[in-house]
């Protein structure tokens, strides 16, 4: 199971999307930084996004991670719950009425590890893989527990 101190750190990170509706391929190619906050660790994800036709744009995202009793509390950067995972169940769903995106996390590779996302609504569906590989030695830090 992933846990906090596995996540501390700076990763390479490379996101693919596939938007299946609009026929669009992007990526995004960059870094995603775990740093203590708050109690927790705040992830930190910048690079550059290309997607379609359109000019490469700077793209970031923040969210809060915490331990809850080993399952991980992910938050949106203001607090708003956007889902958790465990070692029993590497995968969960978000609603964000209408649409609904579901996560699977692959660890079997750690410390290369993978994120698969399905959105799906009325006006979406898509599949975004986001890859995380370690700018720096993170084989101290493997996930304790099943490799989910």
């Amino acid at each position: 199971m992933i846990t906090l101190d596995g996540l501390r750190g700076c990763w390479h990170l490379q996101r693919q999307i596939d938007d299946r509706r609009l026929g669009l391929a992007g990526q995004m190619d960059g870094t995603a930084c775990w740093t203590p906050h708050d109690g927790g660790l705040l992830q930190l994800e910048e690079g550059v996004l290309r997607f379609g036709d359109a000019p490469p744009m700077q793209a970031t995202r923040r969210y809060l991670w915490r331990d809850h009793g080993g399952v991980l509390l992910v938050s949106f950067a203001d607090g708003r719950p956007f889902h958790a995972i465990s070692a029993d169940l590497p995968q969960a769903t978000h609603f964000c009425d209408p649409d609904t995106y579901e996560v699977s996390y692959d660890l079997s590779g750690w410390p290369v590890w993978q994120t698969r996302w399905h959105v799906t609504g009325p006006r979406k569906h898509a599949v975004i893989i986001s890859r995380f590989s370690p700018m720096l030695d993170h084989s101290d830090a493997a996930p304790s527990g099943s490799s989910a």
